[in-house]
């Protein structure tokens, strides 16, 4: 049997690579920005076409996702050293995101496999289904103004004002609209919200086929 010190680190660490691994889907799902790119009409700010700006999307993705990359320089885009030292600071953010589910994901898989040879998942119910509340608290934060959630967010994360992109020296922002990364917080949100309750469902029908069993 487990010790209480044992379950907690392992919720502790399930909780951590959810939300981790909920973070890496939102900020690499591609086909949202596809999908935004026409119903933001995020051209309509831009000079380039679809081709191109997903070029440049891509290469800035691809900066953002390599820990070996140091420079980024986007061929269509060109970029103060400001907006290019906030880009650096977002990198740390996906590298710690990603060091902390690499971190976390073995101790929850033997966490969860040690539940379920103890015929114990359905401890898994009550602290899911309270983890359930943080997306609706969150998304209901946001939805009464997410101008102030957006800025709340990178005073929490960054250190300094290089994210206040000015147009005219970094037009990347105008391909990067806020609304886009309000699309990518409730996808986010959403998953977070999916992968709980399927956890609570899990842990809901082991405890009724260990109540037949019993009956």
């Amino acid at each position: 049997m487990m010790t209480t010190w044992q379950r907690r680190f392992g919720f502790f660490s399930l909780f951590l690579t959810i939300i981790t691994l909920v973070i890496t889907i939102a900020i690499n799902f591609r086909p949202l920005y596809v999908f935004d790119i026409h119903y933001l009409n995020i051209l309509h700010d831009t000079t380039v076409d679809k081709t191109t700006l997903l070029k440049n999307f891509d290469k800035l993705m691809a900066f953002l996702n390599n820990p070996f990359a140091s420079q980024l320089t986007l061929p269509d885009f060109p970029m103060s050293e400001a907006g290019r030292g906030h880009f650096i600071d977002v990198k740390k953010l996906f590298l710690l995101n990603y060091a902390v589910f690499l971190i976390t994901i073995i101790p929850s898989i033997v966490f969860l496999v040690k539940l379920k040879k103890q015929q114990s998942l359905w401890r898994l119910i009550l602290p899911f289904k309270f983890g359930m509340i943080i997306p609706v608290i969150l998304g209901f934060v946001m939805a009464t103004g997410f101008d102030r959630f957006f800025v709340t967010f990178h005073e929490l994360f960054f250190q300094n004002d290089d994210w206040l992109f000015d147009p005219k020296t970094d037009p990347i922002i105008n391909v990067l609209p806020e609304s886009f990364f309000m699309h990518c917080f409730i996808l986010a949100f959403v998953l977070l919200e999916l992968c709980f309750l399927a956890l609570v469902l899990w842990g809901n029908t082991s405890l009724r086929k260990k109540t037949t069993r019993l009956s």
